[in-house]
């Protein structure tokens, strides 16, 4: 049985207050995650790189290396990044005002010292600036505030994320957080291969998007926000079945997005509401039901009832 969010205030976090801090700091997750895919065996549909939310910030979780195995932390209570490595050493970087390359450069020397050798690609992935970690001098804000915020309600997201992962007996992806696209997801299957996807996202290969949606999923999670949107939790069906633009969805602050292809419940509207995980719950599960009802899922076979 789970346990329902105890009822504290959802932050405020408007897109614009934190953009410079917001793209430095995927940036900086995507250089650690990329150390995530060089250690870690391969997982279907890339579950093997994201990064999990817990009680600190961020973490790889256990990564397996030449002597052991090792572990990377966003440490959003003291701003800092942590190695720790199973033989008992720990190392720290201080989360700062510094740019993305000053970040790059002492992150590798972390490694080293720490006898972790972790080859990785060394530009950004799913975004149109493809400008090399180690040369980035562009972006180099830190606002811990802001950080703390967007932990915050990750930590809050990842609850509900959880919960609504339960209630569902087929393939699910755990909650976790994908550093390509700064987002919080989880992804229900309907045990069905699907087409090949036309690829297209800036930076990524067609080859790795094909992977990740090589079945059919209903696919949700949160999204802080940026170029030009707000905050919102987001729920799309890959492929989409017909009709699904048009489908009734709770709560009435939901809509569909053309530009994006998917329904968003605006995060502001999630703040203020007076039941907050209501709303979310409704959200994700009215926008799961279409999905599954329209592409003609298997539901009796792969829900909790």
């Amino acid at each position: 049985m789970s346990t329902p969010l105890a009822p504290s205030p959802w932050p405020a976090l408007p897109a614009d207050s934190w953009t410079a801090t917001r793209q430095t700091l995927h940036m900086w997750t995507q250089i650690v995650g990329k150390t995530r895919l060089a250690l870690c065996p391969m997982l279907n549909h890339w579950w093997q790189v994201p990064l999990y939310v817990t009680p600190r910030g961020l973490s790889t979780g256990s990564m397996p290396y030449a002597a052991g195995a090792c572990e990377v932390v966003f440490d959003f209570h003291h701003h800092e990044l942590q190695l720790y490595t199973s033989d008992g050493e720990v190392r720290r970087m201080a989360l700062a005002p510094r740019t993305v390359a000053d970040f790059y450069h002492e992150y590798r020397s972390l490694l080293r010292a720490a006898g972790v050798a972790a080859p990785i690609w060394p530009v950004p992935v799913e975004v149109e600036d493809a400008t090399p970690f180690s040369q980035d001098q562009h972006h180099h804000s830190y606002d811990p505030d802001a950080v703390q915020r967007f932990w915050q309600i990750l930590l809050r997201a990842d609850q509900l994320l959880g919960e609504f992962r339960g209630h569902f007996t087929g393939k699910a992806s755990p909650v976790h957080f994908f550093w390509g696209s700064f987002d919080l997801a989880v992804t229900r299957f309907s045990g069905r291969p699907a087409p090949a996807h036309p690829g297209g996202v800036p930076n990524l290969a067609d080859w790795v998007t094909r992977e990740a949606y090589s079945a059919e999923v209903s696919s949700a999670g949160w999204w802080p926000g940026g170029n030009g949107q707000e905050a919102a939790f987001y729920s799309y069906a890959y492929p989409t079945p017909p009709g699904f633009a048009q489908a009734p969805i709770r709560p009435a602050e939901a809509a569909f997005s053309e530009q994006l292809g998917e329904f968003l419940l605006p995060y502001e509207a999630v703040r203020t509401a007076a039941d907050p995980r209501r709303l979310v719950l409704d959200f994700l599960q009215s926008s799961y039901e279409a999905a599954a009802n329209l592409a003609r899922w298997d539901r009796r076979h792969l829900e909790r009832h």
